[in-house]
């Protein structure tokens, strides 16, 4: 044989008898030469030997059992531990991988092992077994006598569900159904893509690590609830808007949500908000509707991320998308990462952990059921081990029946029963279930009334009572099209029609449908007035229409009624048998407002402008009293004290009247001596010998007053000429005269 023959078969013989790399931090790679055993911090006895010869541990268990409730049981009937090199290690790990209820459920070691101690973690689901110092190793006989010891319970009298318990030799929790390991590594602040590095640089007892992907409600529980933090997961809905992928591990490219829907012209749209489309398994928060994760929120967020079990922000341990960097801050922060590791391509599966299972005897379905009167109602039942036994109590009693299907008396009224599971190994069997048989009373419409009369066409309701359920109205007596739901039906109507009711409750009916008649009267026609009040004359209100009553909104019930102040007046006019309809008429006494005149009424001149408050088109103006007219305005109005008046055109109501003055003030003057408008004066004014002007300029200065003395003004003061300019004036024909205020131009 050759030399290099031998170096290959060397180096083969070596890479057969190998032993995988243990988990990080865990085992740390030895090199070849001897190591202490002090020195080694391993969970085995690797004293002496060199990584290549330290075998893996294998752990077989058995104990598929029956769990009876209200009791414990240890969760093996045997196991045993493999190893050819190592007799002893630091810790074993119990987990309640599958179906764990933390409010329920409890793993106790019991019987005395002075060399192990125990520690529950409620969080978790998983019992730790250990030596009771650390660094000291303890044997494997007596780890396997503590197994064989430790016992689960559950609190319920009523569990439901399996329970599957992974037992292993690291803390990494295990899930028996796939054969994988999951670890959660806290790094605060990291990236969804440095978590992937991260992951992916990871090995377990030579298992290829990566960011975890979850496909089962199982593995969810077992990453999203069982593990002691939040972190990133291997999601992503980067490539494609809406369309979230599996981007790590075996299931790499796999899609396990969309969110994409169909829109006009088969384009797709990401509609966050929507239901989505599951193809496989997700777990998004979206509790009570208040959640709608994935939400993209500002548009960043592509990547999965187990929610914070303590966020309090909706579903514990669900799924949120973050931006690539996640938060800093608040309870969404990102804390760290979960790492998986198995079923990579050509990976073997570890032998390091075994499991074993407890299955509950109870009721997985009930099927009530239901009939209308008396009568036998067949239920049924389905239990996923042993016999269904049948009760008329809750508790105690014997079983009047066995079986998945029973066929009760003759029942008169509603009962219950009640079916638990008997497993014949089982002393004690979970709280009985209830199971309803219903007897539903046939309804009947107990309303004699099954004619209705409407006074003219219009709108009517028709009502019936029913002893229960519903109404349901119909066009015929048989087969005809439903119109209506309820124990009142409304319709226009315009001739006499008939529909059918019947009563249905819990869809149970007699089958007979009562006729309702509906009876159309016409009506007299009646017109609506209006009537304009005129304090001066009394008015008299006619219903006009004879009929065999009245009735008016004032109280009265004669024909004709004398009204002492406006508004509006109804009446009922009822009309004799058979119709003994009521009409309704209507008059509408109204009065026209008082005018109201503007103070003051505008004099420019000669020309005088009335105006009012309330203008309408049915008022008239006068300036003497006799003279009325449409027009407000008044031209040639002659200077002096006048009497402007507002009255109804039909006078209905006496005229309002304001007094005012006519005056006839230059605009303008120019004293320049060419004799034209060479002083300021207000013409009319010698008619008023108490009458009084101040004159005043633009700060308020007083500069001249005229009189009947001094009736005009030449634009200076004391002989001195005065710029040109505006002036203001104030004008009181006597003491007792209203003031008139104006103001003119001085021109040069």
């Amino acid at each position: 044989m050759t030399r290099t023959n031998t170096f290959f078969i060397l180096i083969s013989l070596l890479i057969v008898f190998s032993k995988p790399s243990y988990a990080n931090n865990i085992c740390p790679r030895k090199n070849d030469s001897i190591i202490k055993k002090e020195n080694i911090h391993s969970p085995f006895n690797t004293s002496k030997k060199s990584i290549l010869d330290n075998i893996l541990p294998i752990l077989k268990a058995t104990g598929n059992q029956i769990y009876c409730p209200q009791t414990s049981i240890p969760i093996v009937t045997d196991i045993n531990i493999t190893d050819p090199d190592d007799t002893s290690t630091q810790s074993i790990y119990i987990q309640i991988s599958v179906g764990y209820n933390d409010e329920q459920d409890l793993l106790i070691l019991t019987g005395t092992h002075p060399s192990i101690v125990s520690k529950w973690d409620s969080n978790l689901g998983k019992l730790k077994l250990s030596a009771p110092t650390n660094g000291i190793l303890t044997p494997y006989t007596e780890f396997i006598a503590a197994i064989k010891d430790v016992v689960y319970t559950n609190s319920s009298k009523k569990p439901t569900g399996n329970r599957t318990f992974s037992i292993s030799i690291d803390k990494a929790n295990y899930l028996p159904n796939n054969h994988h390991f999951y670890e959660y590594f806290e790094a605060p602040g990291i990236t969804w893509g440095d978590a992937k590095t991260a992951a992916e640089t990871k090995t377990y007892f030579g298992l290829k690590g990566y960011l975890a992907t979850i496909l089962s409600a199982e593995e969810q529980q077992i990453i999203g609830e069982q593990l002691p933090g939040n972190g990133w997961v291997g999601g992503s809905d980067f490539k494609v808007e809406g369309e979230w992928r599996w981007l790590t591990g075996p299931e790499n490219g796999t899609m396990f949500w969309s969110n994409l829907e169909t829109g006009p012209g088969g384009v797709k749209y990401s509609n966050i908000f929507g239901q989505g489309y599951t193809p496989n398994f997700a777990y998004w928060n979206r509790k009570n509707g208040t959640n709608n994760e994935p939400d993209n929120n500002a548009g960043q967020e592509h990547y999965a991320h187990i929610l914070d079990h303590d966020a309090n922000l909706g579903i514990k341990g669900s799924w949120i998308d973050l931006s690539y960097y996640g938060t800093t801050t608040g309870s969404m922060k990102s804390k760290g990462y979960i790492v998986e590791y198995g079923g990579m391509p050509s990976e073997s599966e570890l032998q390091i952990a075994t499991s074993t299972t407890l299955t509950i005897p109870q009721i997985t379905n009930t099927k009530p059921a239901s009939r209308c009167d008396i009568g036998e109602v067949p239920l049924e039942a389905t239990t996923n081990l042993g016999e269904i036994k049948w009760y008329e109590n809750e508790t105690g009693g014997s079983p009047i029946f066995s079986g998945n299907q029973f066929v009760t008396p003759k029942l008169p009224n509603t009962t219950i029963y009640y079916i638990e599971t008997f497993y014949n190994s089982c002393t004690k069997t979970s709280e009985r279930t209830p199971i309803t048989a219903t007897i539903n009373t046939i309804p009947i419409i107990t309303t004699p009334q099954t004619t209705f009369i409407t006074c003219g066409p219009g709108e009517a309701t028709l009502s019936v009572l029913s002893s229960e359920g519903e109404t349901y109205w119909y066009e015929g007596p048989k087969n005809n099209s439903l119109v209506g739901i309820g124990t009142s039906f409304i319709r226009n109507f315009s001739t006499n029609t008939s529909y059918y009711v019947e009563a249905v409750s819990n869809g149970c009916t007699n089958g007979s449908r009562i006729k309702i008649n509906v009876i159309v009267y016409d009506l007299p026609k009646v017109e609506d007035e209006e009537i304009l009040w005129c304090t001066k004359n009394k008015i008299t209100l006619d219903a006009t229409l004879n009929g065999i009553s009245y009735l008016w909104s004032t109280g009265e019930n004669t024909k004709t009624i004398i009204p002492t102040a406006p508004g509006i007046f109804k009446v009922g006019i009822k009309t004799p048998e058979p119709e003994s309809c009521t009409v309704t008429k209507t008059i509408t006494v109204f009065q026209h407002p008082i005018p109201e005149i503007i103070d003051p009424i505008e004099a420019d001149e000669s020309q005088v402008t009335i105006r009012l408050k309330n203008p309408q088109n049915y008022f008239e103006y006068s300036i003497d009293g006799i003279n009325y007219q449409s027009s407000n305005v008044f031209t040639n109005v002659t200077s002096g004290y006048q009497t402007a008046y507002v009255r109804e055109t039909n006078s209905c109501e006496n005229p309002v009247s304001k007094n005012f003055i006519v005056l006839i003030a230059p605009k303008y003057f120019t004293p320049n001596n060419d004799g034209f408008n060479d002083v300021w004066e207000v013409k009319g004014l010698v008619n008023y010998p108490l009458a009084e002007i101040t004159i005043f300029d633009r700060y308020g200065k007083m500069i001249t007053q005229l009189n009947d003395s001094n009736r005009g003004w030449d634009g200076s003061i004391n002989k001195n000429i005065l710029p040109a300019t505006d002036y203001w004036y104030v004008l009181k024909l006597d003491p007792n005269s209203p003031e008139v205020k104006g103001h003119f131009s001085l021109k040069r």
